[in-house]
Order: structure tokens, then sequence, then C-alpha cells
């Protein structure tokens, strides 16, 4: 088969975690500073048909593309790398690939023929690599594996990926392992044998690696000549294919770092476009390793806080608007089931995140409620939105205000569920999700940070403001500040009487940047700055 585009396949292994997505990030960000069109995908074992339903304490943040797909976190860290917007068909995991197969077959499809693993399931997966390079007109299509080799739920995956090189020409495949190498105290040197054996373990699939990537201690790479060699020797890789990665204090180092550590070698063997301009990534490290003698102190008024990731793009979004002030960031996590006024008085802003459930809902009103008796900046994202309008409600005589979410009485119920959705609470996919424009005030504070009246953000989330409340909302503190266009939807509230308070009913931070904070987040920090 004749292709005019290049793919690469990023596995894993020896632990999971290893840092597969932020390393096939950072190749897509070399070869997308070379000139090149780069598009990513990721194919995860799990059998859950989207990331919708899943536990962000056990599985972290749900990250929301443009076209409204509920995917895993990764998805975030290509868009934030490469400044492209993702697809939902940007990611396939085992559940949602098996549903099309069987609906497939449900329908006649296969005209009574078995349906089996191979050639169905790898055909099929293979499909979605031709159809995002055609989709996104890519010179290189990422597909990151997720899951480590050797797993037995990620077979089909790995498979595919090995006929792959046939289908389209080995040529046109380059073939990248992450491993972990771990340092031996006892013995003071690096062990190469979990690497060795998880090389092997793709050997029979089939596959030998064009490129090794090895993780290792920060403090101790210096030591490691001799791992490229070992790996080189034992693995059949060449020895400058093998790419040393110490551990880096931000993932943002990581393109740079793999830049010196040798990944330019085995690149432009596979596709040479002359060098990468990472000048704008050597600006953002000497931005993040700067150290600015100004603090800046966030709470995060968050109910999973045993796990960070469950908020990350929040917190990457903060990052990058602390680096674009030139403050050092100090996010500050406060307990939503445990707070207290102390808590909101010991910070010079709050964010409240979005989320779902009841649990830790009080605290989160209560940090509106704060914010707009005290003038604290506050920034609240989706479900802080709601309890932002809750608090305002209360403050406004509304004693059992609150959202039908948590069984708001009729009389009471300032934040609703949206018509057609009733019945369908409990289910996935029936959400507001992905881009929708929205409509500022003039004059309002969301029309001077965005610079425009006319806006596109990102959505999830099933309930909304119950304009029947407006009077009471505004007799609280707060006013209506930006709509869907037909005006049936409230996007935005901020504070009537503050000099920072916002909130918007979308994810902001899905579309920060690392070199482009978002400018809602950029205004918190400048007003807790002044603060």
């Amino acid at each position: 088969m004749k292709t005019n585009t290049k793919y690469i396949f990023v596995t894993g292994g020896v632990i999971s975690g290893v840092g597969k997505g932020i390393m096939a990030a950072s190749i897509g960000s070399i070869l997308k500073a070379k000139g090149l069109k780069v598009s990513m995908q990721k194919c995860d074992p799990y059998f859950n048909v989207d990331a919708g339903l899943l536990n962000p304490r056990e599985h972290g943040e749900c990250f929301v593309t443009q076209d409204g797909a509920e995917t895993d976190l990764d998805l975030g860290h290509y868009e934030r790398f490469l400044d492209e917007e993702m697809t939902g068909d940007s990611i396939w995991t085992s559940g949602k690939l098996y549903k099309k197969l069987i609906d497939a077959e449900r329908n006649g499809e296969f005209g009574g023929h078995t349906v089996q693993l191979v050639p169905h399931v790898t055909n099929l997966v293979q499909q979605t690599f031709l159809d995002n390079a055609k989709h996104f007109k890519s010179d290189v299509h990422i597909v990151e594996i997720g899951g480590t080799i050797g797993d037995l739920e990620g077979s089909h995956f790995v498979e595919a990926i090995r006929e792959f090189g046939s289908r389209v020409g080995r040529e046109n495949c380059l073939y990248v392992h992450v491993c972990y190498v771990p340092w031996l105290s006892t013995s003071q040197e690096f062990k190469t044998k979990p690497a060795q054996n998880s090389l092997r373990d793709l050997r029979e699939f089939g596959i030998i690696p064009d490129m090794v990537v090895a993780r290792m201690d920060v403090d101790r790479v210096i030591k490691a000549p001799q791992v490229a060699t070992k790996l080189a020797t034992f693995c059949a890789v060449r020895e400058d294919a093998v790419v040393l990665m110490p551990d880096a204090k931000s993932v943002y180092e990581v393109p740079l770092n793999a830049v010196k550590g040798g990944v330019l070698a085995p690149l432009e063997r596979f596709i040479d476009h002359g060098d990468p301009d990472m000048s704008h990534w050597e600006k953002l490290v000497k931005n993040i390793e700067s150290d600015p003698k100004e603090e800046v102190k966030i709470g995060l008024v968050a109910k999973y806080i045993d796990n960070t990731d469950t908020y990350l793009s929040v917190t990457e979004a903060l990052k990058a608007a602390a680096w674009k002030v030139g403050v050092k960031l100090n996010t500050v996590w406060i307990d939503a089931e445990k707070a207290t006024e102390e808590d909101f008085a010991d910070v010079d802003g709050i964010v409240v995140p979005g989320g779902f459930g009841i649990r830790g809902i009080e605290g989160k009103i209560a940090a509106g409620k704060y914010c707009l008796e005290h003038d604290k900046p506050y920034l609240g994202l989706c479900l802080g939105l709601q309890t932002a309008v809750i608090a305002a409600a209360r403050r406004a005589g509304v004693k059992n205000a609150n959202s039908e979410e948590f069984d708001a009485p009729k009389d009471a119920n300032v934040v609703y569920i949206m018509e057609g959705q009733k019945g369908k609470e409990s289910t996935g996919g029936t959400m507001r999700l992905g881009n929708y424009p929205a409509k500022l005030v003039k004059g309002s504070l969301a029309e001077k940070l965005y610079g425009a009246t006319d806006i596109v953000e990102r959505h999830r989330h099933r309930y909304e403001v119950n304009q029947k409340f407006t009077k009471e909302i505004e007799k609280g503190g707060l006013k209506l500040s930006g709509f869907s266009p037909d005006g049936k939807l409230v996007e935005f509230v901020e504070g009537a009487n503050t000099k920072f308070f916002i909130a918007t009913q979308a994810h902001p931070e899905f579309r920060s940047r690392p070199y482009r904070p978002h400018p809602l987040f950029e205004g918190l920090i400048r007003a807790a700055r002044k603060k």
C-alpha cells in the first residue's frame, strides 16, 4: 500500500506510567518544530467505551475534545504540546473498538462470516490510523499504545501495529519503545535487565524497535553511558538509537531533553526534514526555571485531593498563567469537605473546579460566598459557576437554594437539569460536550479578559442556571455576563461589586497552552498578585 504519511508507534515497558504519552507528545513537538504536519492518537486497552464514567480518583482527569469526546488525559498532553485540537477519533479504547465491531456484526455487515481477533479487530485498529492521518492531512501520525508490553489486554493493538508495517511499508513506520532503567543503590549501578526483558517481549510480537527511550534517574544519568551500549548489544538496536532520558522537573523540558539525548539521529533516518526550531521551547523552559521573588497562593477547592491528576488541565493552566505573569505559583489544596473560612483567608485567590456528585458541595458554595463577601479573586469552572450561583441566591434569601443534581426543591432550584436530559442523569453521553459559542456582555469583566464578545469554549456538563432566579442571583452579588447565542443558557457570571470574581459554565482549562495561558487563568493570577 502506497502512502505519503509516516507513522510512529510508541509502546512502553517495565512499569506503567513510564511516560509514553509525554515522550510521544515530545517527539511530535520536535517534528512540528521541523515544519511537519503532525497528528496523534492513543490506543487504550481498557474496555470502557470512553473515559466519561471512569472514576477520576482512579484514572485521573477526563479530558474533553472539541467534538465532545470524553477521553484519557493524555489527549490533553497532546493538545498542550502540539497546540493542535484532537477529536474523538484521536483515542480508541478496546471497548469502543469492540462495540463498533459487534454493532457491525449485528447489522449483518460481515455476511455471516466468523468475526475474529485477526484479521477483523486488527484491521479495524489499522483503519483508525489511516483515517486519522487522512483527516488531519498529516505528514507524520503518532500512535501511543496504552498499557505495558506483555499485558494480555493490549495484545490486539501490538499485533495491529506489527501488521501495519507490512501494510504500508516498514520504511514508513518507526517503532519507539519507552522503558525504565532502575538504579540499584546497593551496587551503585543501573540495571538494564528489566528493560532487556521488556524489549524481548516486544520482539516476541515480531517488532524490533527503531528507537529505545530509557527513563533514568536525573541525578545519576551522567554515569550511564554503558546503558546505551548494553541495551544496543542485547536488544538488537543501534547504539545511537538508544535515547537516555533523565527525569525532568517539568514535562515541558522533555522535548529539549530528548534533543540533547539523541532523538534526532533515529528521527532523521526516518524522515529528514531539516533541523527543528526549538526556540519557543527554550524560552518556555527558561521562564519555568526562573526564580521569581513574588509568590501567589491559589487555593484549589477540590473533592479529590489524593490524586492531583484529577485536575491536571486546571493545574497546568495555573502554572502557565504564573509563568506568563512572572510569579511563583503555590497551589494550596483545600479539601472541599473540610474547607473553612481560615482556609480561604490564607490564600490570594481561589479556584473551584468542575465535578459531579454532592460530596464537598457545601465547601465549594462556601468558597464562592466568602470570595463575594471579602472581594477575594475567584475563578469558577463549570460546577464552580453553579456553586457560585447557589451562594448568591442564598445570600439573597433563597435559603434552600441548590441544584437539582442535589435534590433542590422546585422553589429553590437555581441550577436545574437541561431540557431533554431528564431521566438520563445516570447514563453516559447525555451531557453538553465539546466546543460551544458564547456571547459576552459588552463592558463586562469577561469581555475585558477575552478581548472579544464572541468566543468559543469547551463544555462538559448537564445542569444549567435557572434564569427564573435572575433577580435573586443579582441581588446576591452576581451579574450574568455571558450567554449562549440564543440567550437561553447562562455561560458566564461575575461579581457585581468585586475586582475579580468570574465563573464560566465551560472548562477553559482544556484550551490553555503552556506558552499561551488562557485569559481567565491569567486574569486570576494577576488579580491574586495585586491582592
